[in-house]
């Protein structure tokens, strides 16, 4: 498919629009300088709706808008799970995970570790944390959002990637957080408009012009199969998406580490001026996580009735855009731009922000601020230069580079929630108890993986954070710390009326989805 010159017009006025807007948020006044709060966490400043819509743009990439839409097309709803149970999961995070972070005044997940525990569990997270970074999630994204544009555009997938490196450098490397988290907000308003305009003619084009209510009709009707949330052991994608499991186990642990301790995701809510605004922004981020579906799950559903012969089902999303008029095709091709970019900036700048905080200025201390915020940026540009010199050969040979970074950072995850979640709310966990979930984490998973090979991945997770659990317990009772660093005291988990309405109110939305489509 190719993009007619009205479109590429429309797409490259996005591009000079979203820079220029960039470089006004970054500009400084006469005579100042960037301080690390300030590049790093947007001088901890941001409003909700900054939070909200910067979670949402950082999550959302060619990963899941290409993936999702093709697991649409091959499973049906029932993938609408991840981004459903994200919904909860955030307002639980939001309750009672950020008031601890923002109470001990954090720059990134390793630093909260380090006072907790020590200097070992931090320094071994981190490098875990930069390693994911910059081989799994920047890597793929790149990958993804190559093969994105050639497949869009006709743009050779190596260009594609080089111009997506530099693009996203373009707009972050100077404002850092601030630039991020404030043109995301551009970002999400086109992903989200965009994403349902195109799902709106799927269901008229379903309905042969009839009425988006007429096509969702023809689509249940047609594909019963389609809108089942919870699979039996009998579908061939029970492996993927095993049954209950999806609402009762592994889920629920790849979701907190995500959503709660991944530093490229939580580092937003960590710049929000105070814990009502980032409790705020976490709702805003779970009322659009409920949106999601319609946007990247619909159209590929949609697609298994106007393209029923694709060769691979992450073909989907590119079919789909064919539906679009010329003028809009260049919209919805800018929002998907859009949505790579904003994850690429996300990610380098927690990439810098890590490396900065808790390896360099460890190894250097005394610097000065301006130094570090120097480093910050070099950092940006040399993981963006790793990831497109291994993007290729690293995910070149896999069918589905989704499987790749669930499999890879499957194998921590279980380790990784126990750490936080018995560090935060059980004070006998010790450093010794992290380090042994941490290294446990992947030793169990590997070895589920070899010798029990039909067991779903994400019961592994789950079998796995059981064990991690237990070892974690067992460690720190017999090897206790000498004193617990971090305090709960004086932390209050009280929301506002409005959050817990807001609360309630996903709560029951959730329920009704599930009730009707069980």
């Amino acid at each position: 498919m190719k993009l007619a010159l009205l479109d590429m017009v429309i797409f490259t006025t996005y591009v000079v629009g979203l820079l220029g807007l960039a470089l006004w948020i970054s500009k400084e006044q006469k005579g100042a300088s960037k301080n690390t709060e300030d590049y790093f966490l947007a001088s901890k400043a941001l409003p909700w709706w900054a939070i909200g819509a910067s979670l949402i743009a950082a999550n959302i990439s060619a990963e899941q808008i290409i993936g999702m839409s093709g697991s649409g097309y091959a499973i049906g709803l029932a993938i609408a799970s991840y981004e459903w149970m994200a919904a909860i999961t955030l307002i639980i995070v939001g309750k009672y995970m950020l008031p601890i972070f923002l109470k001990n005044k954090i720059f990134t997940m390793p630093q909260y570790l380090e006072q907790r525990f020590d200097n070992r569990v931090k320094t071994t997270l981190a490098l875990f944390w930069l390693a994911v970074y910059v081989f799994v999630n920047l890597t793929a994204v790149l990958w993804l959002g190559g093969l994105a544009i050639e497949t869009v555009a006709g743009v050779d997938w190596l260009y594609g990637m080089i111009f997506l490196a530099i693009f996203s450098v373009a707009y972050s490397l100077y404002g850092g957080l601030k630039a991020v988290a404030y043109t995301d907000i551009l970002q999400v308003v086109l992903l989200v408009f965009g994403g349902l305009f195109l799902s709106y003619l799927a269901l008229d084009t379903v309905a042969d012009g009839q009425g988006i209510v007429a096509g969702f009709n023809i689509l249940t009707a047609q594909l019963p199969a389609h809108f089942t949330m919870i699979l039996s052991p009998e579908n061939k994608h029970y492996a993927s998406l095993p049954g209950l499991s999806v609402l009762l186990g592994g889920l629920w642990i790849m979701n907190f580490s995500y959503w709660g301790f991944n530093q490229y995701i939580i580092q937003r809510a960590l710049a929000a001026k105070d814990i009502n605004e980032a409790q705020k922004g976490i709702v805003f981020a779970a009322f659009l996580k409920l949106l999601m579906p319609v946007i990247v799950v619909l159209p590929g559903i949609a697609a298994v009735v106007i393209f029923p012969q694709l060769s691979a089902a992450d073909q989907a999303y590119p079919a789909m855009m064919s539906l679009m008029p010329v003028g809009l095709k260049g919209l919805i091709f800018a929002a998907l731009v859009a949505a790579i970019v904003s994850s690429l900036a996300s990610m380098t700048n927690s990439i810098s922000t890590i490396f900065t905080m808790d390896i360099y200025s460890q190894l250097r201390p005394g610097k000065t601020q301006r130094h570090y915020v120097f480093v910050g940026r070099l950092v940006v540009l040399l993981s963006l230069l790793i990831a497109l010199i291994v993007a290729q050969p690293l995910l070149g040979q896999f069918e589905q580079a989704f499987q790749y970074i669930q499999e890879f950072t499957g194998f921590f995850t279980p380790g990784i929630v126990v750490i936080f979640v018995l560090g935060m709310f059980w004070s006998k966990a010790s450093s010794l108890g992290a380090l042994a979930a941490a290294i446990g984490s992947a030793v169990c998973s590997i070895l589920l993986k070899i010798y029990w090979p039909a067991l779903p991945f994400m019961d592994r997770v789950g079998v796995v954070f059981l064990l991690c659990l237990l070892l974690c317990v067992i460690v720190s009772l017999t090897k206790p710390d000498q004193g617990l660093r971090v305090k709960l005291a004086g932390i209050n988990f009280v929301t506002s009326s409005s959050f817990n309405i807001a609360a309630w109110v996903i709560l029951l939305i959730l329920t009704a989805l599930y009730v009707v489509w069980w």
